[in-house]
């Protein structure tokens, strides 16, 4: 499958807890990262703010073990499927989604 990066040579990949279904974050991969991480079986991601590749959890030891990547249908976004035992926020959070903007109100979502 030909992956569609973007001009800086990015695709956004969007990180999923396996087993839950929790989405945990979205980061950038390069085509070098997406390869480090199809190598070692461990999330790499580009950072844009660094200009640099990094291995998520290298550093705090919350390494992301990568179960799945699959491409959406544009092939312009991934999904990582991984086992992440730890924090997966630079916070400290489980994800990096824990700020709430809106709540449909009540009976107007299915539970």
């Amino acid at each position: 499958m030909d992956l569609k990066f973007d001009d800086r040579g990015l695709i956004p990949a969007v990180v999923q807890q396996y087993d839950t279904g929790e989405v945990l974050m979205v980061a950038w991969m390069s085509a070098e990262s997406l390869r480090l991480t199809r190598q070692t079986g461990t999330t790499w991601f580009w950072s844009r703010s660094r200009r640099e590749l990094w291995n998520k959890g290298a550093t705090s030891g919350n390494m992301q073990r990568v179960v799945s990547i699959d491409a959406d249908c544009d092939a312009d976004t991934l999904l990582v499927r991984v086992d992440s035992p730890g924090p997966a926020c630079h916070t400290g959070s489980r994800s990096c989604f824990f700020n709430r903007i809106f709540d449909a109100p009540d009976g107007a979502r299915e539970d």
